[in-house]
Order: C-alpha cells, then structure tokens, then sequence
C-alpha cells in the first residue's frame, strides 16, 4: 500500500506553461506512481525472523520448495446447481533450510493458501493455528509417525497398507492426501492407484497422538523485578541435551550475569533448568535479554507457520537442526515494573496480550485506544480481536516512555474449517471445500520438473511474481527515465525557438 501523499504533482491548469509541460507532468507522475507501486511490491518482504513477539522459540527457517510430490485430484462442490469440478494438483514433501543450520522436511496443513518462495518460517504451537480448533489434529500426527519419511522402508510400508510397489513420489503423494483429508475436510485422491490405497488405508487407521512438545523454549519468555535481585525464574524446555546459555550482550558492562537457583552463573542447562537475571544493586531501570541454543531434531509433527500469507506446513522429519529462544528482564527501583508477552489465540480470535507487574505501583497501559490496569504484584491477560487472515500491527505504550510492539498474521482456520458454532462431521476440521478460495489457488504452471508435473505449489501465489514484479520496476525506471528526457529535450527546443 502506497503512503499518503507518497507522490506530489503540480497543480494543474497554471497559466503561461511551456509547450510540452502539460504533458510532461501526468506521464511523469504516472511513471513515477508505477515506479513507487513496483518498488513497494518488489520491497513487501516479511518481517524479521527473530522478532521476539513472535518467535516464542524452537527452529527458524526458509521453505526451498516442494521437492518430492505426485499428482492428486481435489473435488470440489458445485454451487447454484452446478456440477461439482475437479482441480489437479502436487501433492507431497516441502523442503526448509534452517536458520544456523540443519534441513525440515514438511507437508501442507493448509491447502488452499498458496506458499510465497522463500518464505521464513516458525515453530509453533498447535493452539496459533488451524490445528488449534481441529479434534483431528492428533490423527495427523500419527500419519506422519507411521508413513513415509518416518517409515523409509517402502517395501515395509507398502506390505504394511497392502497398496503394491511405492515410490519416494507416490508415498509422500499418498501421505499428503491423508492429511489433507483431516487438515481442510478436503475431498481429495492421489493420482496413482497405489498412493491412493496408501491415502485410505492411513486415513481409516490413524489415532489421536498429543502434540508433540517444542525443540526449544523458556517459559515465561518475560520476567520483570527489581535491580538488586534475581529475576525469574525462566524454565528451560527442551528435547535437546543441553543448551548453550548467552548472557545479555552488555553483561559484562551492566554486571548482569545468568544464573541458576544458587546465584552461580551458568553458560549451558538442560530441560527443566531454572535460569535467573541476576542484577547489581545499583543497576539502572532498564531491560536485557537472554538467549538459549541447542543442535537437535524438532519432534515430528511441530506445526510451522510463514511470516506473512502463506500455507501452514507441519514436520514429517528433522535433521540435526538449530534451535532458538529468548527471554526477556524488565527493572524498575520504584513503580511498576511490566513483563510483557503476547500469544495468537485461534480459540478467541485474537491475540493475548499478558501483562505480568512485579513492581509496587499499578501499570497502567493503553492498547487499541483502550487503557488498562494491571495492579502491584498482579498478572493480566487482555484479548485483542483480529480478524481471520489479517495482519495486525500494534504497540503496547505505558508510562516512562514503555514501549512493546508486536506484529503478525491471523491464520486460525482453513477454506475448509467449519466456522466457529458449525457442525463437521470430521470433528471440527470440515467437510466442505470453498469453491471461491480453491478458484484462487489453483495452483500455477512453473515448467517443467524433476517429477513430470507443471504445477508446483510452492511457486503458487505471490512468489512466482516476484521476478516479474522486479523486471517490471526496472522497465518502468529505464522507460520512465527516457520518456522524461525526451520530454525534457523537446521542451527545452520549444523554448529555445
């Protein structure tokens, strides 16, 4: 979206105007409007990977693309009378590069949303996505923990769901088919006969598994206190064996050191560690941060969630991969003294903001054009509403100068989720397929590829635009530039004679 008054023109119709002038003004302002439009969409990348409102810890990474895929059928109902329609599509294995190093291997839980090329993701909690509000959730879990990559051996696969010989193609085609089926209540079939029987037989024996625990994580991810104690404690969550501790990036500065229950200061934990900021008496109000690491395999079914529009994707396979999280002090000697966390609540339709005060005055704070109090020693949650597929962008603003943003994409639900109150059949995850929003991700032609198929899904949508996008930019800056030195020259000619 342009800013206002992004673009300035003269005001029209001024008397005693060169020749030329008059048209030199609408094409140049209509130039240099295509230039500003093209330079926003070539520039609208998404946020920062690290932004702490959103990242609440585990694996960060980029989606390379759709790597092992066949082709499937989706079914989609006609409206007003007419016939149903049918939409072929890849189906199978994305492939994400993790940020530090290590490589995901995922599938789609969010079918008709295209992917964006080069998209970063995050680890996140089923309850921030459309498996938040799906009683099926659980099944999906158990098709990736009893198919194809989990089980690589396909002879043994194969035998295990009677379908005949299997491919890498067909049975990363067949799983994904299954979990669409449970993900958007879609009504979808593998193409080739033997990925389709490997589709039914894990549709009709997959169970209900608990969702899967984070890589890494500190809870709370705020704390808050006064200088001259230890603030805390932040728990230590993690499947790794031990984690890598980073003290604040001015420690040795500030004297704020990390450390355990005892007052030692510590440079690596392990799950269930308690870590405290230990702050010098004399230590000014302030904020500081500390960070946790560790190398280890984030737990198969971990949902992941872009930064901006684009598909939910959940893991089927991990290497050994880079982790993440960070928690944050606040300190007042006198007042309050806020720790300030934020979480998407699919349930609610929102965001929960909570606000934890450890100091010994209240906090008072305005969101939304809204003020709010959270009272000495108390903890507050406050539900912003947001709706279904919007970006929000707010600030949390309080005395003293406090100051807390954070930014996001609502993404609860899928063109296929009963809406809150409806009856699905599939428990909760739907039985019907939006006819408008199956029309707007059919999925775009891309060339050729390794399997044979033309469409790759995660070239869908605004990513494949990209490049054109950039060579659009670039053309209307070179025409833009001749046009208004031509003009310029024969304006100057006009006034010469």
């Amino acid at each position: 979206m342009l800013s206002e008054s992004s673009v300035s023109a003269a005001p029209s119709g001024t008397t005693g105007a060169p020749p030329g002038r008059g048209i030199l003004r609408p094409v140049t302002a209509l130039l240099l409007s295509g230039l500003v439009a093209a330079a926003a969409l070539v520039g609208a990348g998404p946020a920062v990977a690290g932004d702490p409102g959103r990242h609440h810890g585990g694996a960060a990474a980029v989606l390379d693309g759709l790597k092992t895929f066949d082709s499937a059928v989706l079914r989609v109902p006609g409206e007003n009378g007419e016939p149903d329609r049918t939409q072929e599509l890849p189906a199978g294995l994305f492939e994400m590069t993790v940020d530090g190093g290590g490589k995901l291997k995922t599938y789609c839980i969010d079918l008709h949303n295209p992917t964006q090329n080069q998209a970063t993701y995050l680890e996140t909690p089923w309850a921030e996505t459309s498996l938040g509000g799906n009683r099926n959730a659980g099944k999906i879990r158990w098709i990736l923990q009893h198919s194809y990559p989990q089980v690589d051996d396909l002879a043994a696969l194969a035998e295990a769901a009677g379908t005949g010989p299997l491919t890498e193609r067909t049975a990363a085609a067949g799983t994904q088919v299954a979990i669409w089926r449970y993900s958007d209540g879609a009504d979808v079939t593998a193409a080739d006969k033997q990925a389709e029987k490997l589709a039914d037989w894990l549709h009709r024996h997959a169970r209900n598994a608990k969702e899967p625990r984070a890589s890494l994580t500190l809870e709370p991810a705020a704390v808050s206190g006064r200088a001259g104690e230890r603030l805390g404690p932040v728990t230590v969550r993690t499947g790794a064996d031990q984690v890598s501790v980073s003290p604040p990036v001015d420690a040795a500065a500030s004297g704020i050191r990390v450390t355990d229950e005892k007052g030692e200061a510590i440079t690596a934990a392990a799950d269930g560690d308690r870590l405290y900021f230990d702050l010098p008496k004399d230590t000014a109000d302030g904020s500081a941060a500390l960070s946790v690491q560790a190398t280890t395999q984030v737990p198969v079914g971990r949902a992941f969630t872009g930064i901006g529009r684009t598909q939910a994707q959940i893991l089927a396979g991990s290497s050994e991969s880079t982790v993440s999280a960070r928690a944050t002090a606040t300190w007042a000697e006198t007042g309050p003294a806020p720790a300030v966390t934020a979480r998407e609540n699919c349930a609610k339709g929102g965001v929960d903001i909570t606000v934890a005060n450890r100091g010994d005055a209240p906090f008072t704070f305005e969101l939304a054009g809204a003020e709010h109090t959270v009272a000495a020693g108390a903890t507050r949650t406050v539900t912003l509403p947001v709706a279904e597929d919007q970006a929000y962008d707010f600030a949390i603003t309080g005395p003293g100068g406090f100051r807390k943003s954070f930014t996001g994409v609502l993404d609860c639900a899928t063109a296929g989720s009963v809406p809150p109150g409806g009856d699905g059949a599939d428990g909760g995850a739907g039985n019907d397929i939006g006819t408008r929003s199956a029309q707007r991700s059919v999925p775009a032609t891309t060339g050729s590829s390794t399997s044979g198929l033309e469409g790759d899904l995660a070239a869908t949508g605004g990513s494949s635009a990209t490049p054109m996008i950039a060579a659009v930019a670039i053309g209307l800056l070179v025409v833009g530039g001749g046009a208004v030195f031509l003009l310029r020259r024969k304006q100057a000619r006009t006034e010469d004679e």
